[in-house]
């Protein structure tokens, strides 16, 4: 018995190729929204947190986007297998572009990340409803030949994202990086608006509210635990109520999904050892990967001494690479039906360019640096999307939306736990290395701790020479070492990978799997056939 149904009076949609294609590009749409804005906060981070005065927390910018996205995939996800996806799509680029005109508008640091928070609120759905609708819309043996129009997406956004942000701070201010997403996100909305034409549905059991609370509170404890680890001691009390709290609210949550009618994540799920594996695959590269990620920017300005547009322009190597093996393999897995090579090569591609990465000095030369990043792109475009399509294809047709949110809930899981326990080693390190810098050359602690705190790019081209030497040694000193502690993850993320089972990918579509839709091809036949003479004599019909 499935969890929901369609409304008995409505007939199945039909899904021409026409209409795939207008779905597809109210997704397009979404993802460019979501894609755009993290390129473009990523290049003008530094200058943000240096004018809001939290250098030393700009940790909790990442953090807070990550938490919220986290929270919010299950919700998605279930709630979209529940409802219908269409409103919470809409629901979804509404609130990350209203969140987006907070943090536009937001003149101290704490409101900034509170707004950032709600933009990965949106941002969280505009990802899980993407990739759930696709599969309602395509087979799987043939999703492959459709990560195309997508990774074209991630490519103009890895361009533009760059030069936008680049542009905003050295000419206007950061603001801007924020102002854009206000008309862009409009059009999204609008686009979504006529084209996203989806069934809509009712719940046939009671919606596990209570799964959500257990749920959430669990992640939030967990990823606070690990930033107030890093920062306060991991033996400070608040530290340690935070690791209880986990442990209660891990443990009820288990509780409850076992008793609830229709669980927000069915445990039945983690019986299933492809959906294990591909889960675990996608936590430990998310680990690595965002950790990583988040603080290159910060690297490449400070460090290398670049500007805010040239840093950006430095990390569309990483997405060029993400993008030719994202699209390559999927374009292999449509021809072969065979996907199981492609993580396990990604793993250990991506382990060898964090092995690369801990050698970066502010001396290094800025071409390698480029193939530094294009070699990590190539190792995560051949693990990402291949997860997520492995998932799908794993799972009945009435779960799709929740393995998918699933999946990416441990992945980001891992991607906060990575970015709060490794940014906040990168940070202390940081911290402690400038302050060692200023008192050095004069400065009393307190105005060591101050200028800590407000450092940026503009500000530190206003430094003699000397001190702004050591400025770019602390950058390198703290973040270069910080890539040794990722590459055991991405090693057993290789080991995982070797044990994924391959099996048939469907050639049904999600909506047509639950008879939600039907394609050109049945409805042409179910309109040609003619009941054979037996057949009718018996009372029966040829099947559509």
């Amino acid at each position: 018995m499935t969890a929901t149904s369609s409304r008995p009076a409505a007939p199945p949609l039909v899904l021409t190729q026409r209409r795939i294609w207008l779905i597809f590009s109210a997704l397009i749409a979404g993802m460019l929204l979501s894609s755009l804005d993290q390129t473009i906060v990523s290049t003008a981070m530094p200058t943000i947190v240096g004018q809001l005065g939290g250098v030393e927390h700009q940790a909790w910018i990442t953090t807070a986007y990550l938490l919220a996205t986290t929270i919010v995939m299950p919700i998605y996800g279930k709630f979209g297998d529940v409802f219908g996806r269409r409103t919470l799509f809409l629901v979804a680029i509404a609130v990350f572009t209203l969140a987006s005109a907070g943090c536009a508008f937001a003149t101290d640091f704490w409101w900034f990340v509170i707004f950032r928070a709600m933009q990965g609120l949106g941002g969280g759905g505009l990802m899980i409803l993407s990739q759930a609708i696709i599969a309602d819309i395509v087979p799987a043996d043939q999703r492959g030949k459709y990560l195309g129009p997508l990774g074209a997406v991630f490519g103009v956004a890895a361009v533009a994202g760059p030069l936008l942000g680049g542009f905003f701070v050295d000419h206007l201010t950061w603001h801007w990086a924020f102002y854009i997403n206000l008309p862009v996100g409009v059009l999204a909305f609008a686009i979504a608006w006529f084209t996203l034409t989806l069934p809509t549905k009712r719940p046939e059991k009671k919606v596990d509210f209570l799964g959500v609370l257990t749920l959430s509170a669990a992640t939030t404890c967990l990823i606070l635990f690990t930033d107030f680890g890093g920062d306060r001691g991991w033996t400070d009390p608040l530290t340690l109520a935070l690791a209880v709290g986990v442990l209660v609210a891990a443990s009820l949550f288990v509780l409850v999904e076992s008793r609830a009618e229709d669980p927000i994540i069915p445990l039945s799920l983690f019986r299933n050892p492809i959906f294990v594996n591909a889960t675990a695959i996608g936590f430990t590269v998310g680990l690595g990967m965002f950790a990583a990620l988040a603080f290159m920017p910060t690297f490449l300005q400070m460090s290398s001494g670049t500007s805010a547009a040239v840093s950006g322009l430095l990390m569309i190597p990483m997405m060029a690479g993400l993008m030719a093996t994202s699209i390559a393999s999927g374009i292999a897995i449509t021809k072969t039906g065979h996907y199981k090579a492609y993580p396990i090569a990604g793993a250990l591609v991506t382990a060898a360019a964090m092995l690369w990465l801990t050698t970066l000095e502010g001396s290094t030369p800025l071409w390698l640096i480029c193939t530094m990043l294009f070699t990590l792109g190539l190792g995560l475009g051949l693990i990402m999307q291949v997860v997520v399509l492995v998932v799908q294809n794993a799972v009945p047709p009435n779960e799709i939306g929740t393995a998918t949110s699933t999946n990416n809930y441990f992945r980001e899981v891992g991607a906060s736990l990575g970015v709060a326990v490794f940014g906040t080693i990168f940070t202390n390190r940081l911290a402690e290395k400038l302050t060692a810098v200023f008192t050095g050359a004069g400065a009393s602690p307190e105005q060591a701790g101050q200028a800590t705190a407000t450092l940026d790019p503009g500000a530190l081209n206003q430094l003699p020479d000397s001190v702004r030497t050591g400025v770019v040694d602390a950058y390198a000193d703290s973040l270069a070492p910080v890539f040794w502690y990722l590459i055991p993850f991405l090693l057993v993320a290789f080991v995982i990978a070797c044990f994924l089972r391959q099996i048939p990918l469907s050639h049904e579509a999600g909506m047509v799997a639950r008879g939600e839709a039907v394609t050109e091809e049945q409805l042409t036949h179910a309109a040609g056939a003619r009941p054979h003479p037996a057949e009718a004599e018996a009372g029966s019909r040829p099947a559509p």
